[in-house]
């Protein structure tokens, strides 16, 4: 059955919002996975054999899961040896969790997934603020910490992306406005501290900087996107070079931490038709950001000292960072949120999840949870409300994309330690949260990957073509498009260094001589500009319903 290139990526980033958007059926549903994972869920990642590690911090007091017999920590920060976890692995699938062991304070920590997906972990909280860490993908792997080898400057609610060249930038952090990279591989890493001025500028009061965790995208043209505040520039990293100064976004709405908004780079469409040709007469794949939320740039102060919870921001803006004379199109969300999660959906929709409609991040800064998460379409600008959850998720909560196409959610700790008899308690819970498409499976057919060729154990190189063989019960074969999902870090309404590709098809889909079984032709994606080395989801889309994605390595 013949697909057009051009259709199937037009539908790319479309959606499957054109299936009756008014029906009752596309609300999505809830179910709870796990009552207590025995920590908060602060900080979130998945690692390539699809296992959730979640933690929060070490100075939280007891948690509610113990440390195996003999791990017990006895570290210069506490007076006792503390028994406790603070770190967790979660199994999506059989739901075991696994404690792990943390050494140092991670509160308010960044991290990314290195090229060989090997999580490292970054910074944290006093003597954690310039450790790194790192835990392997493997079954009973624990965290392993480099003090020796660290971070030079000490990095408290910092962001970090990973890069082209396989490391990665840490920026910022509490009264910290320079940059450095990790791992340490050159006597530059090791001594050299990168200062960044727009860091300093954003602030809004050294009180309350607004300007926190700030949003980090690498752009398709290989230079990095740093949004602080309401304001943003493109750094040439390599150069220490700012590049260009966007518009201030319209609003007069803060939206990094603690007013606390979300940002995503929208999926990046590497067909040919969108392939543009710049000042140099080099050829560009345009990349918009999305950021959505925040709060008015008092409103912490307002908060905790006067106990006014002022209204969270409804509007979103989208920047094509790409572009030559970029402006901001300003839109509206369906509800006023602070606090929420903005995840990438396999379809190439943006899941806004979690937070709150009043107030700002911060201990019991925020009052009525927002339970409704919104979906939205970039293709056609549009939002719509989805059914709610029945646990708020306010302060450090946190949600992820898992492999199946469900998103887990977790957390929420607006209380100094944990307190379960508080406004709001400590959530020790995993939720699973089925967008949409789930709904659509009971009358159109899941596809399932069979094949990755060559792909000689999942490994992907540069601008390689390959075919990706698929299942589908007979005559069920609509519109397709594959996408390429890198992992996020999340934490504090951040998804660090997710990103999603709509990958260039060949020629039209290719029934094979096995019922129900079908090839499509692709590419790999063509520079680590694009994407960055390392482990991703990748999925097929027929007609808005995903397949359970394979895991595949760029190099």
């Amino acid at each position: 059955m013949e697909r057009k290139n051009s259709v199937c990526l037009l539908i790319a980033i479309c959606c499957f919002s054109n299936l009756a958007l008014g029906s009752q059926d596309l609300e999505g549903k809830w179910k709870l996975l796990k009552r207590s994972i025995g920590v908060s869920a602060m900080h979130m990642a998945l690692l390539p054999n699809d296992r959730i590690i979640a933690f929060d911090r070490s100075h939280f007091g007891p948690s509610n899961i113990t440390l195996p017999q003999g791990k017990c920590i006895k570290g210069v920060e506490l007076e006792t040896s503390d028994c406790y976890a603070h770190a967790v692995e979660f199994d999506p699938i059989t739901r075991k969790v696994r404690p792990l062991t943390i050494q140092t304070d991670t509160w308010c920590s960044s991290g990314a997934l290195l090229a060989n997906g090997v999580l490292v972990q970054t910074g944290g909280y006093r003597l954690g603020e310039r450790v790194v860490r790192y835990l392997k993908p493997c079954s009973d792997c624990d965290w392993e910490e480099d003090h020796q080898n660290g971070l030079i400057s000490p990095r408290w609610y910092a962001s970090n992306q990973i890069l082209p060249n396989g490391k990665i930038i840490v920026v910022g952090g509490r009264f910290q406005f320079t940059y450095e990279f990790i791992p340490r591989t050159s006597d530059s890493d090791r001594k050299i501290l990168y200062q960044l001025p727009f860091l300093k500028e954003t602030m809004h009061s050294p009180k309350i900087p607004n300007n926190l965790y700030p949003f980090l995208h690498l752009s398709t043209d290989g230079n990095l996107f740093i949004f602080a505040n309401d304001r943003a520039i493109l750094l040439d990293y390599v150069n220490n070079r700012v590049m260009k100064n966007y518009p201030v976004m319209p609003g007069g709405i803060s939206r990094n931490y603690p007013s606390t908004g979300s940002s995503v780079l929208l999926p990046v469409n590497l067909s040919s038709i969108n392939v543009h040709i710049n000042n140099n007469n080099k050829p560009v794949v345009h990349s918009q950001v999305l950021i959505c939320g925040g709060t008015l740039p008092d409103s912490n102060e307002n908060a905790a000292e006067a106990q006014i919870f002022l209204p969270a921001a409804k509007s979103c803006g989208r920047l094509t960072i790409t572009a030559q004379n970029p402006k901001w199109e300003m839109e509206e969300m369906p509800l006023n949120r602070v606090m929420g999660d903005m995840i990438l959906l396999p379809t190439g929709d943006v899941l806004i999840i979690n937070g709150a409609a009043k107030g700002t991040a911060g201990w019991g800064a925020a009052r009525e949870p927002v339970l409704n998460p919104v979906i939205y379409c970039p293709k056609i600008n549009r939002f719509r409300i989805l059914s709610p959850s029945l646990i708020p998720r306010l302060y450090h909560s946190t949600a992820h994309l898992l492999s199946d196409g469900r998103v887990l959610v977790g957390g929420s700790n607006p209380n100094v330690n944990y307190n379960f008899s508080a406004l709001f308690p400590t959530e020790l819970s995993l939720q699973a949260f089925y967008p949409p498409y789930f709904n659509l499976m009971s009358n159109r057919s899941r596809p399932s990957i069979s094949t990755v060729k060559p792909g000689a154990f999942l490994k992907l190189k540069y601008t390689e073509n390959f075919s990706l063989g698929f299942k589908l019960r007979s005559g069920d074969l609509g519109e397709i498009f594959v996408t390429m999902v890198a992992p996020s870090f999340t934490t504090h309404s951040f998804a660090m260094n997710q990103r999603l590709l709509v990958l260039e098809l060949h020629g039209a889909v290719q029934k094979s001589n096995t019922a129900g079984d079908y090839i499509v032709q692709c590419s790999a994606p063509p520079t680590a500009a694009l994407a960055p080395p390392g482990y991703c989801q990748l999925f097929l889309v027929n007609d808005g319903v995903p397949s359970k994605a394979v895991w595949v390595q760029i190099k």
